[in-house]
Order: structure tokens, then sequence, then C-alpha cells
């Protein structure tokens, strides 16, 4: 939609007798409210007459700038500096702890029918080896250098094997069962 010279007068005129922008886009026809409020926002317009008779305040007006393309490195306005409000007491972030968790070990759920459970030995591949028949279970700290994944092969186009697919969709009664 073009906004002709008329289209902008009788905007100007409608907005200027308090219309609201749905009003405005129903009566230009053809365009939406939003695109109403952008071109009210472009040409600056103060602020609609309210049914009390007050009119709200406008913004201050821009300085008129030739329409040219705006270059690809366009930077942006800079940012405002606000004060932030920093944490205190409790709230205080902490100081890194020396806390060393056994990640490895896995808690594995006994199973109920009391069959024994096998736990696969891990290949220990790394992310770039990974592929789409190989099982994509993280087992560590990814922070730390031995974090691997299980690798073992994985049926179906499944993302993990046997064993951890029995670990990652367990049915919702067992899931309860267990708490």
């Amino acid at each position: 939609m073009n906004w002709t010279d008329e289209r902008v007068e009788k905007l100007k005129k409608l907005w200027s007798e308090g219309l609201s922008a749905s009003q405005i886009a129903a009566q230009l026809g053809g365009v939406s409210r939003n695109a109403v409020i952008g071109k009210v926002h472009r040409l600056n317009l103060p602020g609609r007459a309210k049914a009390g008779g007050t009119q709200t305040a406008s913004r201050p007006k821009r300085p008129a700038v030739a329409a040219a393309p705006r270059p690809s490195n366009f930077a942006a306005r800079p940012a405002t500096v606000r004060p932030v409000a920093r944490p205190a007491g409790n709230t205080l972030p902490k100081e890194e702890l020396d806390v060393d968790f056994d990640i490895q070990s896995e808690q594995l759920p006994v199973p109920a029918n009391g069959n024994n459970v096998v736990v696969p030995m891990s290949r220990k591949l790394e992310l770039t080896q990974l592929t789409e028949r190989t099982c994509k279970w993280p087992i560590g700290d990814p922070l730390n250098d031995d974090f691997h994944f299980c690798g073992n092969e994985s049926p179906d186009n499944s993302p993990y094997c046997t064993y951890h697919q029995r670990l990652a969709y367990q049915p919702s009664a067992e899931r309860r069962r267990m708490r």
C-alpha cells in the first residue's frame, strides 16, 4: 500500500480529530491499524485528542532528515546507562565452590520385576564422533576433560542405546512408583 499525499493528509486530519488508529484504518481502507500507527510515528504527529478535550503530550520533534538508505554497518543508538541494583546478603552470588561430585556413577532404577540389569560398557565417544546409529547419552560433566557420550549402537534411529532408552523413556506408572 502506498501512502499518497491525499491519504497522508486524510490521516493527519482524522488523527487530529481524535479518531483511533483502527477507525482511521477503516476509513482509509486497504491499510491496517499497525500501518496507521507506524505512519503516525514516522510523521511525528502529536498525541491524539482525548474525549475529555485534553491532548496527550507529544513527542519532541526530530529535525527533518533526507531519506537515504542506511549503510549495512549502521550502528544502533548507544545504550543509555541505568543504575542497577546490586545483590547483597543471601542474594549475593557465591564464590566458586570446590565441590567434587561423583557424576560418573549413575543411579540406576531397580527393575520392579527383579530382573538383573546389564549396564553396557561405554565406548566414550566425543561429540564429533557421534553418528545416527550411536547412543548420544551424555556421561560426566561437560566442563571436565573426561566428558563423553555412551556411543553404543542405537536401534531404529533412536538417539539412545537400548539401556539408555529404558532410562530416558520410563512409563509414567513406573516413574510414580520410583518416587
